[in-house]
């Protein structure tokens, strides 16, 4: 609908010995859009569809004879940034929970940046730049704006969280003895935590002016936390907590230095172990915490590209412009053209994030003619996704020093074969895809399942038998002519980036451009477009 768009609450049961999925459940939920560039969710629709989830998920089991006893623990996974402010005392949240594409906070952000007592010592304690992304801006505004929010913050009733705070609290008793906590994975993203000493950080709360009394406290990635207070699944320990990118590199077994995976979501967000080393990045990309394997476990590090907007451009295709009623016919209606035609689309509803960082860039479309149709948008914006995971890769591999030999991929839109494949010629490095597309719930089950005081669940690769895999090999030689084409969709799609609002670029070598005038970089990349075709037969 105008102005709405849904996302998905998911429940997931597994085997703890095989990863096989045994149950699930999933509730959609409202997002909501109440001013441009403002994006909200209600925190009590969130947490009754998590109810909702474990409810229908237990009758499910019972209906397929197995014994919801055997339930040993729960993990959670969640959109990191979101943010929520709930009132102690009576348990209701303050304010709609302010989601992590939102951009009502430019103006806090340019406030802050004026201020800021070193952009690179700030930087070197959160790996974070300065951004509507993450939390600290988010509860800033809250903060700022919202009467009921101040007066309780003032009352000492005022609680501060991430949607995994929000229903841990919740789900283990609320006003009635809640555990009010995060993990570090989930801290590392509100730019009040430093990553190095994995605790809340005094200079950057006063910087920001939050009080640390509102704020929960950080606990590893895998431990018992509390257990559930109600419902179903009474008395089992949630001891499983990282957000959502964290988990799914869990869930893809990235256990090692330079293993990565992205994944394809509403946005899309490719992560690198980088091990217990914090690698800071000279491209554009986030330096966050991987995850923390239990109390006395170390800290593993990785370096993250989001890009804003992935899944949400099908979403797009088929809410605003009307022209699919679903993912699936978007795939259909790009397999029946196989090509952009010349149509590029650069996505850039919220701004851009990695590695421009440029929160007042637009989405744009060009290079239409009378003969492109709804089939070569749907191409474009396939393709979109892919340049914008390129842009990333490059800069990744550039922190790095070492090239990734192939990509582990995951999240709804990797059932998308065209896309898929697409990637893979794109990157020319094959694609590798598990059977289970959603690896965020498994990672959480595995943390979960891993803690001390549960320990039904190994983190060994090699005993998760259920997890097949399926490879995408590119299919263009990167020597040969027909690799041409997609040189100049490269340059032309990057040109558009600029275009869609500043004039920076830092995918390849072609920053070298960015001082040059838009219509040379048209000419340019439409010669080179013209010669690939020719020389492509």
């Amino acid at each position: 609908r105008p102005g709405k768009f849904n996302c998905v609450i998911y429940l997931q049961v597994f085997n703890a010995t095989t990863a096989e999925l045994l149950s699930h459940h999933q509730v959609e939920l409202k997002q909501e859009f109440p001013k441009e560039g403002w994006v909200e969710q209600d925190p009590k629709e969130i947490l009754n569809s998590v109810y909702e989830c474990v409810e229908k998920t237990c009758e499910k089991m019972k209906e397929l004879n197995i014994d919801i006893t055997n339930i040993r623990a729960i993990g959670v996974t969640n959109q990191r940034e979101t943010t929520v402010v709930w009132d102690k005392t009576t348990g209701e949240p303050l304010y709609n929970a302010i989601v992590w594409l939102d951009l009502r906070t430019q103006t806090t952000v340019d406030h802050l940046l004026k201020r800021i007592p070193g952009k690179n010592k700030t930087f070197s304690k959160t790996g974070l730049p300065l951004s509507t992304y993450f939390s600290a801006v988010k509860l800033r505004w809250l903060l700022d704006n919202v009467e009921e929010i101040k007066k309780a913050v003032e009352d000492g009733r005022a609680m501060f969280g991430t949607i995994d705070s929000w229903l841990i609290w919740s789900l283990t008793g609320g006003k009635n003895g809640g555990i009010h906590c995060t993990d570090v994975t989930n801290a590392s993203r509100t730019m009040l935590f430093n990553i190095h000493s994995l605790e809340w950080d005094p200079e950057l709360c006063k910087f920001f002016e939050i009080p640390m009394e509102i704020l929960p406290n950080v606990r590893s990635s895998s431990e018992i936390y509390g257990v559930m207070e109600s419902g179903a699944l009474t008395g089992v320990p949630i001891s499983g907590c990282l957000g959502d990118q964290h988990a799914a590199l869990v869930g893809q077994m990235c256990f090692q230095d330079g293993q990565a995976k992205n994944t394809y979501g509403t946005g899309c967000f490719l992560l690198c172990n980088t091990g217990q080393k914090s690698v800071f990045s000279e491209h554009g990309l986030l330096t966050t915490i991987a995850y923390k394997m239990g109390k006395d476990k170390p800290a593993f590090y990785a370096l993250e590209g989001s890009v804003a907007i992935a899944g949400a451009v099908v979403r797009w295709l088929r809410d605003n412009l009307g022209i699919a009623n679903s993912s699936l016919e978007v795939e259909k209606l790009a397999a029946e053209v196989g090509t952009s035609y010349g149509c590029y689309f650069v996505p850039a509803f919220s701004g851009l994030y990695a590695p421009y960082w440029e929160p007042s860039a637009r989405g744009i479309i060009c290079g239409l003619t009378q003969f492109t149709n709804k089939n070569h948008i749907a191409f474009a914006a396939l393709e979109a996704v892919c340049f914008q995971t390129r842009e990333i890769l490059d800069a990744m591999n550039k922190d790095c020093g070492i090239p990734l030999s192939q990509l582990q991929v995951d999240g709804g839109m990797t059932t998308n074969k065209i896309l898929m494949q697409l990637q893979s010629d794109i990157l020319c490095i094959p694609v590798v895809k598990p059977s289970m597309a959603e690896t965020t719930a498994l990672g959480a089950a595995m943390a979960a399942g891993a803690a001390e005081g549960v320990e039904v669940w190994s983190l060994n690769p090699r005993d998760l038998t259920a997890v097949t895999w399926e490879r995408f090999e590119p299919q263009i030689n990167p020597e040969g002519k027909t690799f041409l084409c997609y040189l100049s969709c490269k340059l032309f799609f990057l040109t558009n980036v600029d275009r869609a609002g500043f004039g920076y670029s830092s995918f390849g070598d072609s920053s070298i451009f960015s001082s040059l005038p838009f219509s040379v970089f048209i000419m340019s990349s439409m010669l080179m477009l013209i010669g690939a075709k020719y020389l492509s037969g």
